[in-house]
């Protein structure tokens, strides 16, 4: 008998959700885990190929301070605003992680080792200032490994097409319905379809598209207990799961169809679904739900430290949860709506406050930085 010792058991989950197709990707970054090898450590033991940052992940590893004073110092020095500040030290941590991934990006042609950097949030409904934002990020970055996010808002979508036709590789962030979902993936190959015009090798160009989750619990629960039913409270904890599933079958459909028939044989990448926002909130559930059930070929889930260490831990990995989930998941979406809850209305709420959250992270990180660079004796304004 093999002895299963607490290493293997640990390498055990995370190796067979990377074997099962689904890439883990960290949703986190500071420049503290990296210089201290840890991101480099979490490569080589929990199976990690790809990082994932957002503003809150910058403004709680900014805020702090920690790691940065010699580059504030120096920013201070050279009288930059706090936006050229910002944009410093979030790309020079971008960078530096592309550099510790570089060796995955290598071996897997491009798939992952994959750092994300977002579009500053205030520019969230203004398609040219996204658009002109990807360029500036993708060059100051300076790395073929780096995605740049985009939201998927209303202008959001038109900014993804362009800059996917530029040759940048996107992370299209704040997807929550299935709508919004399909439009997304109908603004990629748009891009790609300007990209192939211009003769661009599209080998090169390579996308996700970041479905959240348990935020769809969240809400969804919280006016499930508000109606207090059986009927009600028996769906609790479902509707995440079920959205999820359905997106993945849309992506069947759309990589699927003649459209992307053409772009894939002139050697285009599917734009996989990401899975985020999968810390649970709810502590009456598994804390590794939204990785255990969304188990499906060609995705990537981006987990925070505490879920990764979890599903390293105790993860029930059992193969594929998702694609002969369909039908229920439908069933559960439709039941929701019969109790007089609005999907749309739903994901509509949560896309908006997504962008407001991250928009006051950022003002936060910026204030925060601010009086980094003032009481340095420099005036950031």
């Amino acid at each position: 008998m093999i002895q299963v010792t607490e290493a293997t058991a640990t390498a055990g989950a995370l190796k067979r959700l990377s074997d099962e197709g689904v890439s883990v990707w960290l949703d986190d970054l500071s420049r503290g885990r990296i210089e201290s090898g840890n991101l480099a450590e979490l490569i080589e033991t929990k199976h990690v190929v790809g990082v994932t940052t957002n503003p809150s992940i910058f403004q709680a590893a900014i805020g702090s301070g920690a790691g940065y004073e010699d580059q504030l110092t120096d920013l201070a020095t050279r009288g930059v605003t706090v936006d050229e500040a910002v944009r410093m030290m979030t790309t020079a941590d971008v960078r530096a992680a592309a550099d510790v991934l570089r060796p995955v990006y290598d071996a897997t042609g491009g798939r992952d080792g994959r750092v994300s950097i977002e579009v500053d949030p205030r520019l969230a409904h203004d398609t040219r200032a996204t658009i002109a934002e990807a360029k500036q990020l993708a060059w100051l970055v300076d790395r073929p490994n780096v995605m740049i996010k985009i939201p998927a808002t209303k202008a959001g979508l038109p900014a993804i097409t362009e800059v996917i036709g530029l040759g940048i590789s996107v992370n299209v962030t704040l997807i929550f319905s299935l709508e919004r979902y399909r439009e997304v993936m109908d603004a990629y190959l748009a891009g790609l379809e300007k990209a192939a015009k211009k003769g661009l090798d599209l080998s090169t160009i390579h996308s996700v598209a970041s479905f959240f989750v348990s935020r769809v619990d969240s809400e969804i629960d919280k006016r499930l207990t508000v109606l207090g039913t059986d009927r009600a409270l028996a769906l609790k904890g479902r509707a995440a799961l079920a959205n999820a599933r359905l997106a993945y079958e849309a992506y069947e459909d759309v990589f699927g169809g003649e459209r992307w028939n053409s772009l894939g044989g002139a050697r285009a990448n599917k734009q996989r679904p990401l899975w985020a926002s999968t810390g649970v909130k709810d502590p009456a559930y598994k804390d590794t739900l939204y990785v255990d059930d969304l188990v499906a070929p060609g995705t990537v889930n981006t987990m925070p430290e505490a879920t990764l260490n979890a599903t390293a831990d105790h993860g029930g990995i059992t193969g594929d949860t998702v694609t002969g989930g369909y039908a229920q998941a439908r069933a559960d979406l439709a039941a929701v709506e019969a109790l007089g809850i609005s999907y749309d209305e739903v994901v509509q709420q949560l896309e908006d406050e997504g962008v407001a959250k991250f928009e006051v992270a950022w003002q936060d990180l910026l204030d925060a930085v601010t009086k980094s660079l003032n009481s340095k004796g420099v005036d950031a304004e």
